[in-house]
């Protein structure tokens, strides 16, 4: 063979620094691209084999990457199809090259919203980011084949020459530049290999040279030691194991066990509170697609918002939580996909607008609707079970997705206060149906629906207030929520209590202006009602002032109501409201009516409402101080 030497053909100064620069933050691609391109290159070969245009034995297809500190260098090797003189030019000095510039070219410039999707594509010259030398060993499969050494120290000034390799494949050295350091830490080394190639479809090694200078220097201590004594038996060395091993996703469905389902997610996630269930994908048309969505539990109802589902190509990793390839709400969820189909080259905006990446969202949403809707009619108290750690999901995917909530709007259901699990049209004939979002806060009036067999939801999670206006919307007419709080309804009054629209009008008229004065809330309703409770007072809030009161929580306060728009409703059957009755109609005002009103209005605003510290302060010394008028 010739030697040569050349620079590449240029008209971008320094490209190198410039790629650097623009992936900073992303160096670790140097390292995904050169072994996928060793993964190439073993695939390759292995092709040729299969349709017999090459006669080649190997034992085991590998690749090595090997750390060697003391020498700085990183070194890649592949047993794989390997490159003559003329393939090097032709790949390395040319193709691999123009491949770097066109990224350039394309993406110098974007911003953030058009960053490229895994970077492949950028090629071998991304090696430049993290070396200041690279050297080239490569002997092709072909019979007769010489070796190749190839070494570039700027990425623009190259030499060929004949090399010493006489294994068949290709030695990539990287001589690790000094602002690239972190790359000789061989546990650094180790996981980044592991983040992108835990499931690389070839065996893939790590060798740390240091690491393995020791262990030949105690494994000839031990040698020694075996030697003189002839009784132990010889110690065999451990075979070096691979670092990846094959996803679960690639094996069939029905040959999968439940625990290699959560053995999969533990070894994914290193999470190890078991997933409730999975679904597994297995596509191969319209396009091919694989994975694995698990539904973790959630430790509170926060917990689901830190989903991750990791984003494979051909079995390499690629990001997490593309949200251009996935529906925003499943990134609520864990898991992986594998989608070899998918053009990773591109920019997101691109994806954005691509039909057929919708199509694999499309695919997805639908697959997760099917496994949720198929639960519900086969499996009900299963899905019921599994309701309160899921259903933060469905909301979300029901309000961000119109197709995903008529898939499985049928399955919605809702827990109640007596721990049943009921859809919609279970929820019974009722008017409205009634709910809590707090249920230590809204106890009081709970009790007052005991025996009355209406179904009370229990809706107290962070979507459920928009989750039920949603509803309302799909069902106009039909459908209507209300908290339990917002007013008296027949189901709360007491029939005992045989008190005349006038008696009730004429009572709350007589002790309002006391109220309004002990409360401090000029715009205070007063009502008299004969209810099914201990209680002397209940505060109501209706519920359109209720959702105003959010919204203005929510966007800041734009004049809505506030929390001054409630009504106290006397019980007209409460021993205590009929005493104040009577010392109101005897015209005996005295420091008992403002203690009474003030205890009464108290009370009803710590069973409906968390209370102010000072109000709290004055309530305890009130309570003390009626404590002290009874012992008297």
């Amino acid at each position: 063979m010739e030697n040569m030497q050349g620079s590449v053909s240029i008209s971008t100064e320094n490209i190198f620094p410039i790629i650097k620069k623009w992936l900073y933050s992303e160096k670790d691609i140097f390292l995904r691209e050169v072994v996928s391109n060793a993964s190439d290159a073993i695939s390759k070969l292995k092709k040729l084999i299969s349709v017999g245009e090459a006669s080649v034995e190997e034992t085991e297809w590998k690749i090595e990457v090997s750390l060697d500190k003391e020498a700085g260098t990183i070194t890649i090797f592949d047993n794989g199809i390997g490159m003559t003189q003329e393939e090097v030019v032709k790949y390395i000095n040319q193709i691999a090259f123009s491949g770097a510039k066109d990224f350039l070219e394309k993406y110098q410039g974007k911003t953030d919203d058009a960053q490229i999707i895994g970077h492949f594509g950028l090629g071998f010259y991304s090696v430049f980011m993290v070396s200041d030398k690279v050297e080239i060993d490569t002997k092709s499969y072909q019979e007769g084949a010489e070796a190749v050494h190839w070494e570039s120290v700027s990425g623009m000034d190259y030499a060929i020459t004949p090399s010493e390799t006489e294994k068949r494949g290709t030695y990539i050295t990287l001589h690790i530049a000094e602002d690239s350091k972190e790359y000789l830490d061989a546990f650094k080394l180790r996981e980044t290999l592991r983040k992108y190639f835990s499931f690389l479809p070839i065996n893939l090694y790590f060798i740390d040279v240091e690491e393995e200078q020791k262990k030949a220097a105690e494994a000839e201590k031990a040698e020694q030691k075996q030697d003189a004594s002839e009784n132990e038996a010889p110690k065999e060395p451990e075979a070096p194991k691979p670092i990846n091993t094959t996803p679960l996703w690639v094996k069939p469905v029905k040959d999968c066990t439940d625990e290699e389902y959560k053995e999969f997610y533990r070894t994914l996630f290193h999470d190890y509170n078991e997933p409730l269930f999975w679904i597994h994908l297995n596509i191969d048309y319209p396009f091919n697609l694989k994975g694995i969505l698990y539904f973790p539990k959630l430790k509170s109802q926060y917990d689901t918002l830190e989903g991750v589902i990791k984003v494979y190509y051909n079995q390499v990793f690629v990001a997490d939580n593309v949200k251009e390839i996935l529906p925003e709400f499943l990134m609520l969820l864990k898991g992986a996909i594998d989608c070899p189909d998918l053009p990773l080259n591109v920019s997101r905006s691109f994806l954005q607008n691509d039909g057929y990446v919708n199509k694999i969202s499309t695919h997805i949403t639908k697959k997760v609707a099917d496994k949720l809707t198929g639960m519900f009619n086969t499996e009900k108290e299963t899905y019921c079970k599994y309701w309160d750690d899921i259903n933060p999901f469905v909301k979300f995917g029901c309000l961000k997705d119109e197709k995903f909530f008529d898939k499985v709007k049928e399955a919605i259901v809702f827990k109640t206060t007596d721990g049943e699990y009921l859809t919609l049209e279970e929820m019974g004939d009722q008017n409205a149906i009634h709910y809590i979002d707090d249920t230590l806060q809204q106890a009081q009036y709970v009790n007052m629906y005991k025996d009355s067999g209406v179904k009370i939801a229990v809706l107290d999670g962070p979507l459920d207030n928009h989750f039920i206006s949603f509803l309302e919307y799909k069902n106009p007419g039909k459908v209507k929520f209300v908290r339990v709080d917002a007013d008296v309804t027949e189901n709360m009054k007491d029939p005992s209590g045989a008190y005349s629209k006038e008696e009730l009008e004429q009572l709350a008229e007589l002790c309002k202006e006391d109220f309004v004065k002990v409360s401090g809330n000029e715009k205070l309703t007063v009502r008299a009602e004969a209810i099914k409770s201990p209680m002397p007072a209940i505060l109501l809030l209706s519920e359109e002032a209720r959702r105003m009161q959010e919204m203005a929580k929510m966007y800041g306060s734009l004049g809505f109501p506030t929390e001054n728009d409630v009504t106290l409703v006397l019980n007209a059957s409460n021993k205590t409201v009929q005493k104040l009755r009577q010392i109101k109609e005897s015209g005996a005002a005295s420091e008992d009516t403002e203690l009474i009103c003030g205890q009464i209005y108290d009370l009803a605003k710590l069973a409906h409402q968390p209370m102010e510290a000072d109000a709290m302060t004055r309530f305890i010394e009130r309570s003390a101080k009626l404590l002290d008028r009874i012992t008297e």
